[in-house]
């Protein structure tokens, strides 16, 4: 796929185009390997609209997962660190958008960057946890780009939530098997009229959606006996 992504990477009006490719890889990578989509959706996003999506981080699958719910094309806000990875970090700077969480600069920047690809009907894909959780953390707690973004350019949050992830496709190398992955997209946060003073407001009320999902779905799934792959989807909530 190197020559393609080439083409496609090589200028911004090509992304549609680029989009689409990985959404058709997404599916192919998730359900190559064992797994399978359960969708719930209580909102259904406007095509012709940009929108903010967050989730919560638990697996190396999650932007895939991402990728495949979403039509609409997302601009990932990533980790500066990844481009030195052979190859794969090459094809990540021209997609993603990179921060270096530690300098302030980087983060400033990123603004501007973004504005330049929202003009062009984009939306922006955050994962907003500091750090990544280790297995007994449900829910790292969030910092605030995806939050000062949503405000600043008045953008609705589309929350969704990931429950098999850490489960399936775990970060412990020995976790982990095929199985069904429920996705939940929840009903979207409105900014509009929202100014910056609003930003830990709405980050709490973000939070505590996600792991309230996450935490009543733990319950759900102690009080099921049936094996993880065979569990029909169930709201938790």
């Amino acid at each position: 796929m190197v020559p393609v992504l080439l083409v496609l990477l090589s200028d911004e009006k090509y992304y549609g185009t680029f989009w689409k490719l990985m959404r058709a890889w997404s599916f192919y990578l998730i359900y190559g390997m064992g797994f399978r989509l359960k969708i719930d959706k209580e909102q259904e996003t406007d095509p012709d609209k940009s929108y903010v999506f967050i989730a919560n981080h638990a697996s190396l699958l999650d932007p895939w997962i991402m990728i495949a719910m979403n039509k609409n094309p997302l601009l990932f806000v990533g980790k500066k660190e990844l481009v030195k990875l052979p190859i794969f970090g090459f094809f990540y700077k021209k997609a993603v958008v990179m921060v270096d969480r530690s300098d302030p600069k980087s983060r400033k920047e990123v603004y501007t960057r973004i504005k330049k690809r929202l003009d062009k009907g984009l939306s922006i894909a955050i994962f907003p946890e500091g750090l990544v959780p280790t297995e007994d953390v449900v829910l790292a707690p969030f910092t605030n780009g995806a939050f000062s973004l949503a405000i600043q350019y008045q953008m609705s949050i589309v929350t969704q939530v990931y429950y098999d992830a850490k489960r399936l496709f775990s970060w412990d190398f020995f976790k982990g098997g095929p199985g069904v992955f429920r996705n939940k997209q929840c009903t979207f946060i409105q900014t509009e009229g929202l100014t910056i003073e609003d930003k830990d407001h709405l980050k709490k009320k973000t939070f505590d959606i996600v792991y309230n999902e996450l935490i009543n779905d733990e319950l759900y799934m102690k009080d099921t006996n049936r094996p993880n792959n065979e569990r029909e989807f169930k709201s938790p909530l």
